[in-house]
Formats: structure tokens, sequence, C-alpha cells
């Protein structure tokens, strides 16, 4: 391996050092805790370091988000190939959303809650957030007027339900059945 590559390789690994360093704090104390200092001292390398690789938190919270995306657009798009049949199809797609987000909440934090630069509905979307985006539209299945529209304001609904389960102001005892309903009434023409 010559000198070239190691440097690459070693560059990769702080990279994903920082990152999951910044979930793990970000899951022990919340998103605020995440400072380059705190994390330059959990990964023992200097805030130079940090800064070689990120402009600050907010670029450090736009990767993890990056591939947040990427991992819910794997799970949508495999809900999407695996199951034949509309109804099943988009309630596995649901059913997946909510389970990625209820098993990173802070993954899911720094996607769709805290404020980043990460562009939504254009040119600069990234292509995970648009692949993910196409499941729903998918699920929906052919044939639906105005889909993304509908895609849109069905994202907004599981969304919604995220963000007041997380914040317990709906109980998570009920999921379920939201889920149900939410499945039966974007499964119907309207």
């Amino acid at each position: 391996m010559s000198i070239a590559e190691r440097k690459e390789r070693q560059r990769a690994e702080r990279y994903e050092l920082i990152l999951a360093a910044a979930r793990e704090l970000a899951e022990a104390d919340g998103w605020d805790a995440v400072t380059t200092r705190r994390l330059a001292e959990l990964i023992n390398y200097s805030q130079p370091v940090l800064y070689s690789h990120f402009k600050g938190k907010a670029d450090i919270m736009a990767a993890v988000a990056t591939r947040g995306f990427e991992e819910l657009a794997t799970r949508l798009k495999m809900e999407t190939a695996n199951v034949t049949g509309a109804p099943d199809v988009l309630r596995n797609v649901c059913a997946a959303y909510l389970d990625f987000a209820r098993s990173r909440p802070v993954v899911y934090e720094a996607m769709f809650v805290l404020p980043t630069k990460i562009k939504f509905a254009s040119e600069e979307t990234p292509t995970a957030l648009r692949t993910a985006f196409d499941a729903l539209v998918t699920a929906l299945g052919p044939d639906r007027q105005e889909p993304v529209f509908l895609a849109e304001v069905l994202w907004s609904a599981l969304h919604g339900m995220v963000v007041l389960m997380q914040s317990e102001r709906i109980p998570t005892a009920g999921a379920e059945v939201r889920l149900n309903i939410l499945v039966q009434k974007f499964g119907s023409d309207y």
C-alpha cells in the first residue's frame, strides 16, 4: 500500500470515527452537547483535525443526516421490492419509516427536525433522500392522482406521528392503530 493510499484510508477512518462519536454523544446527551471541542476530546484528536474533515457542527450533523437518508432509503426501497400488492407495500413502507425513526431517534432528528443546509425538493437534494421519497411514491401504487403531493402528505403524516410520539405528546401504545388508520386512508382512492 502506498503512502497516499494509507493516508487516505486513515483519513476515511477518522471521518467515520468523528461521525460515530457525534452520534454516540448526541444519543447520550442530545445534539446540543455535540461540539467540536467535545468530539476532539472523545476521539483524541485536535480540533484542527476535525476541521480538516468538517467546517463545524452543522456539517457533522449534515453528514450524520446523509448517512441516515442512505439507511432509510435502503429500508424503504427493500419494502417496495419485496412485497406485491399495494396495501402490503404501503403498510410495510410506512412501518419501516416509523421503525427507522424509533430505532434511530438521534439520526432522525438530524435528518428531519434540526436545521441543516440539506436541500429538500430541489436540484441539490441528496440522491438517498430522493430515493427514500420515491419509495413513498411507489408505495402509494400506480395511477394515483397527484402522486408527489400525495406522498408529501403521507410523509408529513408519518413525520407528525414520529415527532408526537418522540415528544410523548401522543402515547406510543397506539402506534399500531394509528399506522392501520393511516394505511387505510392512504390506501384508498381519494
